[in-house]
């Protein structure tokens, strides 16, 4: 056979997936990239009587470069299910088990990009950022939001006050967080009941805001708990993507009966992403969240926040809102100890178009959670009339008080 060394040939992003794979071995990099291309297409560890050369030259997978530890790798579509939208499959290829050869030391997946014949499987997001925005009649302002804190621990009734307050305060946007779906404490039905009656109580008031139930429960009941909290009165649902899946996104996404944006949580993707040389960057999961069909995704905080990754975090901001693909854009949302002090700084790197969300920034105000709410709602309304916060803080006396309480970036 030959080899999967293809060095120099030009990529093609037409025919294949390509990925970029960050390597760490004591092996010669060639070797290492010969090791993944075959793991994870027609090798194995030793010779075998069932593959043949049109085999190996249909479907092996081609190392196209290597510069540093970094190499590319095209995979044939054909080595990709005919089933339309098998994320699982796709990661399998793209992500399996080449994390566990013994030849390197670490591998981490930086980057992919798919072909139209696989990008056309899926629909994108039912909504997306103009879509949220649109229900918001928010054409241009940056989205401000809260996560109720604690993330466990209110009942109903003080959770729909939670949001009230934080809507009375200016907050486009609340969710609940990743940890409460629907717990003794807190039902998922009495808390979807009540948050719902707090937000027709601020539209009757002249204020649009939309919170996120979290449906993130069991595959096979996941469409089922959406439908119920939908007629319970949610505008919005909200789906924790790496512990359900993609699939529940998708399943989500494309389901009729859903009519409400799907806000999508990472929550434990730092268990593969915090290393920066073995595991998945945040970037090849952002790009399938946008095919699955989330609306609106966190991406961090642009390394300004207690959550934000080490490197690249800008692209995640270009793989929501860049029309390099055929879907809507997704909402990108800055998460992850925010607070008014910081709202300058992530405006000025992601623009306009980006979802401001704290928690404890917002229930930490020495004033509350109405007042924390003025407070990032003043912050972001200084950033985007382009006026400093110091200066903006002299006529907003919430605002003064969150940069005096936290400080400033």
């Amino acid at each position: 056979m030959d080899s999967y060394l293809h060095l120099g040939e030009p990529v093609d992003q037409d025919n294949y997936v390509v990925c970029k794979y960050r390597v760490t071995t004591d092996l010669p990099i060639e070797k290492a990239a010969e090791a993944i291309a075959a793991e994870q297409s027609t090798g194995t560890w030793t010779g075998i009587s069932t593959l043949n050369t049109e085999i190996f030259n249909n479907l092996g997978a081609r190392v196209v470069d290597i510069s540093g530890d970094e190499i590319i790798v095209e995979f044939p579509t054909d080595d990709f299910s005919i089933e339309v939208g098998a994320v699982p499959q796709i990661l399998s290829v793209i992500a399996g088990n080449l994390f566990g050869l013994g030849a390197l030391k670490g591998v981490r997946l930086e980057d992919v990009t798919f072909p139209k014949s696989i990008l056309s499987q899926f629909k994108g997001p039912k909504f997306g950022a103009d879509g949220i925005r649109k229900a918001l009649d928010r054409p241009e302002k940056p989205l401000v939001g809260t996560i109720v804190k604690p993330k466990i621990g209110l009942d109903p009734k003080n959770t729909a006050k939670y949001v009230y307050e934080a809507g009375a305060g200016g907050l486009t946007n609340s969710k609940d967080d990743e940890t409460l779906v629907d717990q003794a404490f807190c039902p998922i039905e009495d808390r979807t009941v009540a948050v719902a009656e707090a937000l027709d109580r601020l539209e009757s008031e002249g204020h649009k805001m939309m919170h996120a139930i979290n449906v993130s429960t069991r595959g096979d009941k996941i469409v089922e708990l959406a439908e119920k909290v939908q007629s319970w009165g949610a505008r919005e649902i909200m789906v924790d993507v790496i512990t359900c899946g993609f699939g529940a996104v998708q399943a989500l996404a494309e389901d009729p009966s859903i009519k409400v944006p799907i806000h999508v949580h990472r929550t434990m993707h730092g268990a593969f992403t915090k290393d920066p040389l073995h595991g998945i960057a945040m970037l090849p999961l952002t790009k399938l969240v946008r095919m699955c069909g989330g609306d609106a995704l966190h991406i961090g905080t642009l390394g300004v926040g207690k959550m934000s990754g080490s490197t690249k975090e800008d692209s995640n901001l270009t793989a929501c809102l860049g029309n390099d693909v055929p879907y809507k854009t997704v909402m990108p949302v800055c998460s992850g100890g925010v607070y008014p002090g910081i709202v300058e700084a992530i405006v000025k790197k992601a623009g306009f178009n980006v979802q401001i969300q704290a928690g404890g920034g917002v229930a930490g105000h020495p004033g509350g959670v109405k007042a924390g709410a003025m407070g990032i709602s003043q912050a972001v309304d200084a950033a985007y009339l382009g006026i400093p916060k110091e200066e903006y803080a002299k006529d907003h006396k919430e605002l003064a008080i969150a940069l005096e309480t936290w400080g400033s970036k």
